[in-house]
């Protein structure tokens, strides 16, 4: 009969204070978090039942995935869908990363509305429009109420609308050059569709352009 696996290791880990490096049978098994080392009594020679290492294995899925978290945000700011799918790619499964991602928002580094807000308005300044800026955001897993919010604020009720467009519009036609009327037309609305500036506004400034 085969004998039980026995943990053959406990090491603080080097790299996060709060996390214990386990290993079991002689090979490394993963870090979990100090405090389920103590609650769980866990010493080295301690023989590892099925229960117990079902539970270990979901703590140290979670801390890897926690740890990979981590270290895209220090890369830059993530919606929370799009973050759990680039996780999942990785190969963690998905408790894992669902129980990651909570644990990154409750200490306040993941929040769908303000990267709404900041993505917004960094793309708004580059000539991205409203309906480019709705689409890019719900591909990545935004609430459409949070970016309907983001977007008011950017452009509120009976502001300026026409400016960016214009801009965009009256640059794009110069590098049109001489084209046909009925041509550059065509152009520039496909051209400010791509920016995300759709409607009836768009191609009365189209007009005034060419």
């Amino acid at each position: 009969m085969d004998a039980s696996p026995r943990i053959t290791a406990l090491d603080p880990d080097p790299r996060r204070p709060d996390a214990v490096r386990i290993d079991i049978d002689g090979t490394r098994f993963g870090a979990v978090p100090r405090d389920l080392v103590s609650a769980e009594g866990l010493t080295v020679g301690r023989e590892i039942d099925p229960t117990l290492q079902e539970r270990l294995t979901q703590a140290a899925d979670i801390e890897a995935a926690f740890r990979t978290v981590l270290r895209a945000l220090e890369m830059r700011s993530y919606a929370r869908g799009d973050l759990g799918r680039r996780l999942q790619r990785k190969g963690h499964p998905r408790p894992a990363v669902d129980a990651a991602l909570d644990r990154v928002a409750q200490l306040g580094l993941l929040d769908d509305a303000a990267f709404a807000q900041t993505y917004v308005e960094t793309r708004a300044a580059r000539g991205r429009g409203p309906s480019r800026l709705t689409r890019d955001l719900l591909s990545m897993g935004v609430e459409r109420g949070l970016i309907d919010r983001a977007l008011a604020t950017q452009w509120p009720e009976g502001s300026d609308r026409s400016s960016v467009p214009l801009a965009l519009a009256q640059k794009r036609s110069a590098q049109l050059g001489t084209l046909p009327r009925k041509t550059k037309r065509r152009r520039l609305v496909a051209y400010l569709a791509r920016r995300g500036f759709t409607g009836r506004d768009i191609t009365e400034i189209v007009d005034r352009v060419v």
